[in-house]
């Protein structure tokens, strides 16, 4: 578990990079310039941030549905080795995957307005700058989101299925308790990073409104990262153990 989380904090720490530093310059000097190059590139390093997390989500509700459902078997299936393999695939899928979208991208061609309503560059007011068809780009960005959101979020919510069928075949009640509060930070997690997904880029964009787009963007970006390690920490034992050896003095009165 602790292997994955680093890499999840890892993918936030480089979402936040990708995205804060420039919104806070569009906000403290009420708008920025930046070049076409570097708005693409944005635009594909922020994609590959995202991909990689929802591989990485679906790799920890695999790891949690081993652990409560195969617990005797736990140590030799997620072994070094395959956590190593299933961590590298997140992150090459997550690399390789953006390209389909970010690709026509580029060839677009771009005569319009140069100003983006936006605090950093989205896929929605780049499609707006744009002058030519946009519509199949459009598309295959669409068709794209399937593989890399529909169906990670799809197994997980098949692995917490049997992982709850799982859970409630033990007899105790302490047990179960114990059992969902190691999937309970994850549920959390998933809850706030896909609700947000869903919400930003499987709704068509066209006619909605920029203020709602700005503000779901916020919250993926900025709100979701940094409740991450606040969610795993408050529900970690061994962590709140650390915390207290950092400040032995407060805690220990």
């Amino acid at each position: 578990m602790y292997f994955f989380l680093s890499h999840l904090s890892a993918s936030d720490i480089l979402l936040t990079t990708y995205a804060i530093p420039n919104m806070l310059r569009v906000l403290l000097e009420e708008g920025s310039i930046i070049s076409v190059s570097g708005c693409l590139t944005q635009f594909y390093l922020i994609c590959v941030s995202t991909i990689v997390e929802c591989f990485l989500l679906m790799v920890m509700s695999y790891d949690r549905y081993q652990a409560i459902c195969n617990p005797l078997h736990y140590n030799s299936i997620m072994n070094f080795r395959f956590c190593t393999m299933l961590a590298f695939l997140s992150w090459f899928l997550g690399s390789a995957w953006p390209l389909i979208a970010v690709i026509p991208v580029f060839n677009l061609f771009f005569c319009q307005s140069n100003v983006i309503d936006h605090f950093y560059c989205d896929f929605a007011p780049i499609m707006e700058l744009s002058c030519s068809d946009t519509s199949l780009v459009e598309k295959e960005v669409f068709i794209s989101s399937f593989p890399t959101v529909v169906l990670p979020f799809l197994f997980i919510i098949v692995t917490y299925y049997y992982i709850s069928h799982t859970v409630m075949r033990i007899p105790t009640t302490a047990g179960r308790r114990k059992a969902f509060s190691t999937c309970s930070s994850h549920l959390a997690v998933v809850s706030a990073y896909y609700g947000t997904l869903i919400i930003k880029y499987i709704v068509p964009f066209r006619g909605n409104s920029h203020v709602l787009n700005k503000s779901v963007s916020l919250l993926y970006t900025v709100f979701t990262p940094f409740c991450n390690p606040i969610i795993y920490s408050l529900r970690n034992k061994d962590i709140k153990s650390a915390m207290k050896k950092l400040h032995i003095v407060p805690w220990s009165l």
